[in-house]
């Protein structure tokens, strides 16, 4: 069942990035950002406040940090996926998203298989293969890689904080990550110089992205606690995945040799950690 949940949080994520990446295209990847952590924390918030639930200072903790990481995550997942290729942006924050809850497993007494450890080796050349692109002369713009290992940095924390959140603590947790990941995005906007308010009809497409990432984050917190987080984790982060295969097929994207490659090798980083 955990890994059923994780695999149905993966999907849920790889629409979530496909519809977000495509609206920022209309809009500032900002906004798209931002109108999705609100839509998305509003089912939680409700939810959270009319059932059971309660959380001291530790969980408040967790809760915050996870916002951090998923505001973090998001914000450059989509400005990569608006300026770089689906196919390159979201398999490296997959992958990265996936090693750092193993190394919080490792730490908090998970002891990954041969298995486990192979697909962790294995993941290292698939992000240098799927980053990689052929130069030609008529080449623009970036690949979209820093953002990509940065919204893996980000998602790695989300998902490692949102396992230390015990089932008691209810659903009001999750619509502070949602919260806090909104303010965070605001901030980076800012620094960043970028435009962020919602002005435009397009950007309602952030509730439909930021509603598909809540339901995302929720499936992947029970698969957590039914099974162990360096699964849930690595399986939750097979998203990629369907963002690409999206990619392909509606946006016609050309996948290179290299990066076939390295989509292949993400593909065995998740199965082998997944049968270990």
């Amino acid at each position: 069942m955990a890994l059923l949940l994780s695999l149905a949080a993966a999907a849920s994520y790889g629409l979530s990035d496909f519809i977000g990446g495509v609206a920022s295209k209309r809009v500032t990847p900002w906004t798209i950002a931002l109108v999705g952590q609100v839509a998305g924390s509003l089912p939680f918030l409700v939810a959270g406040l009319l059932g059971d639930g309660s959380f001291g200072p530790a969980v408040l903790g967790w809760s915050v940090l996870a916002g951090l990481g998923n505001g973090l995550g998001t914000a450059f997942l989509y400005r990569g996926l608006s300026s770089g290729r689906m196919g390159v942006v979201a398999p490296v924050s997959g992958v990265g998203a996936a090693l750092l809850p193993i190394s919080v497993g490792l730490v908090t007494g998970e002891r990954p298989s041969t298995l486990v450890w192979l697909g962790i080796v294995a993941a290292i050349p698939a992000i240098w293969l799927v980053a990689r692109e052929p130069v030609t002369g008529s080449s623009t713009g970036g690949t979209g890689l820093i953002d990509g290992v940065l919204a893996g940095v980000g998602f790695g924390v989300l998902f490692s904080a949102l396992a230390q959140i015990p089932e008691d603590a209810g659903l009001v947790p999750l619509a502070l990550n949602q919260l806090v990941a909104a303010v965070v995005i605001v901030l980076v906007a800012a620094l960043l110089r970028a435009p962020w308010v919602p002005r435009r009809p397009a950007a309602l497409l952030g509730v439909v992205s930021g509603c598909l990432g809540a339901a995302a984050t929720a499936l992947f917190l029970v698969s957590s606690r039914d099974g162990s987080l360096t699964v849930a984790a690595v399986i939750t982060s097979l998203y990629p995945a369907f963002t690409v295969l999206l990619a392909l097929s509606v946006l016609r994207e050309r996948v290179h040799r290299a990066q076939a490659v390295g989509l292949s090798l993400c593909a065995v980083t998740v199965v082998l950690v997944a049968l270990g």
